[in-house]
C-alpha cells in the first residue's frame, strides 16, 4: 500500500492518498466504494487542558483539526463530507460513522436529510474508559456508530451468519464491548506519547467490516488517521483507499501496514553435521542470478533484526526475539520459558522492507 498523491478517473486502490477528503473524494469516479467507515473529528470544544488527580496532564485531543468556530462550521464541514462519500458510494454501498455525544447526533440528522437511510446505531462500550477525574459528569463510557445504506429500499450487505457466528451463534446485537486501544495495540512515540489521539481497536474496525463488505470490496476510510481502517481491511481481503490530510499520520499508516502485514517466515532444517564456520558468512553471495535488473526502490519502510534459537535436541527454532545485539537476544532468552533448553546456533537475520516505485 503506497502513500502519494496519484490522480485520475482510475480508482488508486490500496492507496493512502495525502490532502483534504471533500477535495481529494471528487477526483474519485462515482458509484466506486462498496463500504465507507468514517472516524471524523469530533469538535470536542475543549478549552482547557485536562488533568488527573495527580496532577499528571491528559493526552487529550486538542489538535486543530479537531476545531471549528461554530456549530454551523462544523455542520458544513460535515455535509460536505458525506455529500463527497454518498457520490462515490454504489447504490448497494453503505456508511458507517463513528462519534461521540459531541458530534454523532448531528451527523446523524445531515446523514438523513442527504437521503441516507438508517439501519443501526451501535453503541461501543468501553470496557476501559477514561474517568471523568472532576466528578461532575457520569463517566463517558460508550461511543456511538451510525450504520447507513444508499436509501429505504436499497440493497447492502450484511453478512447475518458471521455475525453469529463471532456471537456463539446467536444473532449480533446492538452493543459492542472492546477495550480502548491500550498496551501493545495503542501507537506511542519513543517519548511516550501517542502518536495519534483516536486511535480505534482493531477488534471493532474488524467487526464491523465483516459484517457490511464482501472480500474484493473496495473499503474507503477518509479519515484514515493510524491506519486501523486499512489495517483490518486487508487482513479480511478487502480493497482499500484511504485519505489523510496530515503526511505524518499518513506516513505513520504505511508504517504500521508494513509493519503488521508483511511477514517473513524463517524455516530452519539442521543435521547433525551443520557447517558451522567461526566467522560471519555472508550466504547470500553465494549465488548469482544472471538476467535480471534491480528494481527501483523507495524510502526503507521496515527494518528489523531477528535471533532464531536453534535447539540441540530439537534441531528447529525453538525461540526467537527481535533485539538489537546478540547480547540482548541472550538475555532475553534466558528469561523465557525455553531458558532450560541447550542451545545448538543462533541464527541472526536482518530484514529491510522497501517501497517499491512504480505502484
Amino acid at each position: 500500500m503506497g502513500v502519494g498523491d496519484k490522480r485520475g478517473a482510475k480508482l488508486p486502490l490500496d492507496e493512502i492518498i495525502v490532502g483534504d477528503c471533500i477535495e481529494e473524494l471528487k477526483l474519485l469516479p462515482e458509484a466506486a466504494v462498496d463500504l465507507v467507515f468514517a472516524d471524523p473529528p469530533y469538535n470536542l470544544q475543549l478549552a482547557n487542558e485536562l488533568y488527573r488527580p495527580d496532577n499528571s496532564r491528559v493526552d487529550a485531543v486538542d489538535d486543530d483539526w479537531d476545531k471549528f468556530g461554530s456549530f454551523a462550521a462544523y455542520d458544513a464541514f460535515t455535509k460536505d463530507w458525506l455529500s463527497a462519500c454518498r457520490r462515490v458510494l454504489k447504490p448497494s454501498g453503505s456508511l458507517w460513522v463513528i462519534g461521540s455525544y459531541h458530534n454523532i447526533f448531528r451527523v446523524g440528522a445531515i446523514l438523513q436529510d442527504l437521503g441516507f437511510w438508517i439501519l443501526n446505531d451501535i453503541i461501543w462500550r468501553k470496557s476501559n474508559p477514561m474517568p471523568n477525574f472532576r466528578g461532575r459528569r457520569f463517566t463517558n463510557a460508550h461511543e456511538t456508530l451510525i450504520w447507513a445504506a444508499m436509501g429505504p429500499k436499497a440493497r447492502y450487505t450484511f453478512n447475518y451468519e458471521a455475525m453469529k457466528a463471532l456471537n456463539d451463534d446467536l444473532q449480533m446485537r446492538s452493543d459492542w464491548l472492546f477495550p480502548i486501544c491500550s498496551g501493545a495495540e495503542r501507537l506511542k512515540q519513543d517519548c511516550g506519547r501517542k502518536t495519534h489521539p483516536t486511535q480505534k481497536p482493531e477488534a471493532l474496525l474488524h467487526r464491523l467490516i465483516l459484517a457490511s463488505s464482501n472480500a474484493g470490496d473496495v473499503v474507503l476510510d477518509p479519515f484514515l488517521g493510524s491506519g486501523t481502517t486499512a489495517v483490518a481491511a486487508l487482513r479480511l481481503s478487502r480493497m482499500v483507499w484511504a485519505i489523510e490530510q496530515s503526511g505524518d499520520c499518513a506516513d505513520l499508516a504505511q508504517r504500521r501496514i508494513v509493519a503488521e502485514l508483511v511477514q517473513v517466515d524463517l524455516f530452519v532444517c539442521c543435521t547433525k553435521g551443520l557447517d558451522l564456520v567461526p566467522r560471519p558468512v555472508d550466504r547470500s553471495r553465494s549465488r548469482t542470478r544472471h538476467g535480471m535488473t534491480s528494481r527501483p526502490l523507495t524510502k526503507l519502510m521496515q527494518q528489523e533484526r531477528m535471533f532464531y534459537f536453534v535447539g540441540t535436541d530439537e534441531r528447529e527454532v525453538i525461540f526467537s526475539v527481535t533485539a538489537r545485539t546478540m547480547e540482548e537476544a541472550w538475555e532475553r532468552f534466558r528469561n523465557s520459558p525455553k531458558a532450560g533448553k541447550d542451545i545448538f546456533c543462533v541464527i541472526k537475520t536482518e530484514t529491510e522492507i522497501y517501497l517499491a516505485v512504480g505502484k
